[in-house]
């Protein structure tokens, strides 16, 4: 077959959505399928320019967006389906594609539009929020343990406060916009044949927040890992620092809960060496906290995949202390296939990864996240049974063979479908697989 993926990201700089839609690419290529890539770009120069990483082309498609908040939003959303849309059109039909894989909230629904225009199956992958929260991480109060309840006009004027500020009050003039923006990304995302939700989080929140979807095929298939290929980039020499060591990879950020990081690590009074990895709007306070509590901490920024691998290859421990509700996270997948063992937050999806007392220890608030530290701190044993449960598990339900496999046998499912007449995606189940 030959497969248009259109996402919003791709390395080699890119975040964990960005990974996932390069593996996917690899594991399609692996088993014989064609593809052309497409990025959106809105705040790029208008047109298209190519890049390159290892072997793929990626085009990448120029659109303007001004920089004024929620007009910047309106023209990365509803601008850009139709201009992003009209581009596709001839890539569809020249190319002779054959399926439109959309990766994220850009680029889904504009190849959303150009497939069912060009009567081509269209798959939509969801990884995080984006269909039924205007900010995707369902968070609408940084410091509070709840996430929202629902997208209300009440709840939109709760979560502007924290984002906007001293703004706030003017911001809240653009609840009806939020409101129109986000029916829309729903009604458009149930016109899709197929959508696949990375995690039963997702799936869960889809269901319930968006009945627009009611009607539409929803599959549950994770982001595929290239386990192997993990494990070989990881075999390098050990860093220089003295270990046992924990690890923080990601951005550091209200959502990805860096404000716990060192309140947790000083109740644990771990003693080890901890190694940041990201960078972020929350850098500076975490760094200022590790500085006043006399602690080994190292940031490092961002640093290339191969590095990261390194670092937390070598590691004893990772330290997940997510604060919005991760939809299924790479870096926990990796560290699992590495067999580290891992302190997290609950939260999202983490749970299809982390099994409380089995593949990893699982929290609810920050004082249970310090006592997991410690614990993990304390015992080598444990530290020893969780990273090979987690090893296992990743082997069995996340290896990329079998994650592609079942995206393909989707595909073909909705390209015969197609063919017969009957691929209008109006099927309604959800497959757990």
């Amino acid at each position: 077959m030959h497969v248009l993926l259109v996402t919003d990201a791709f390395p080699p700089i890119c975040g964990g959505s960005g990974w996932s839609t390069y593996e996917l690419a690899r594991g399609l290529r692996r088993a014989g399928h064609e593809l052309t890539i497409v990025r959106p770009r809105p705040g790029q120069p208008p047109g298209e320019t190519r890049s390159q990483y290892e072997d793929f082309t990626v085009r990448e498609f120029g659109t303007y967006a001004p920089g004024l908040p929620f007009v910047r939003n309106y023209f990365k959303n509803e601008r850009l389906q139709r201009t992003l849309g009209a581009y596709l059109e001839p890539i569809i039909r020249d190319e002779r594609i054959d399926i439109v894989h959309g990766q994220h909230l850009l680029s889904a629904p504009g190849a959303i539009r150009a497939a069912r225009r060009m009567h081509v199956p269209v798959v939509v992958t969801v990884r995080d929020y984006w269909p039924v929260c205007y900010w995707s991480d369902l968070i609408h109060d940084y410091d509070a343990d709840s996430l929202c309840p629902a997208c209300s006009s009440g709840m939109m004027l709760k979560c502007i406060r924290p984002r906007a500020k001293r703004l706030a009050p003017i911001a809240s003039a653009a609840i009806p916009y939020m409101t129109r923006n986000l029916a829309w990304r729903r009604q458009t995302l149930s016109e899709a044949n197929a959508v696949i939700a990375v995690s039963s989080a997702i799936a869960r929140d889809l269901r319930v927040r968006a009945p627009e979807l009611a009607r539409t095929r929803l599959e549950l298939i994770p982001n595929p890992v290239d386990v192997q290929r993990i494990r070989t980039a990881a075999q390098t020499v050990p860093p220089d620092v003295r270990r046992p060591y924990a690890i923080y990879i990601g951005k550091l950020a209200p959502n990805k809960g860096s404000h716990k990081l060192m309140p947790a690590i000083n109740a644990a009074n771990l003693t080890w060496p901890v190694i940041v990895v990201g960078d972020g709007p929350g850098r500076a306070e975490a760094e200022a906290a590790a500085k006043a509590s006399g602690r080994d901490v190292r940031f490092t920024g961002w640093l290339s995949r191969e590095d990261a691998l390194s670092w937390l290859a070598h590691a004893s421990m990772l330290l997940f202390p997510s604060h919005g509700p991760e939809s299924l996270s790479r870096v926990l997948l990796e560290a699992s296939a590495l067999g580290i063992a891992t302190a997290a937050m609950e939260t999202g999806g983490t749970r299809d990864i982390i099994a409380h007392e089995a593949t990893g220890l699982l929290s609810s608030t920050v004082d249970e996240f310090s006592e997991h530290i410690e614990r993990l701190a304390n015992s080598a044993t444990l530290r020893a049974r969780l990273g090979a449960n987690a090893k296992q598990l990743i082997d069995q339900r996340f290896d990329s063979r079998a994650v592609v496999q079942r995206v393909t046998a989707l595909y073909q499912d909705l390209a015969t479908g197609s063919r017969s007449g009957a691929g209008s995606g109006v099927r309604g189940r959800l497959a757990h697989g």
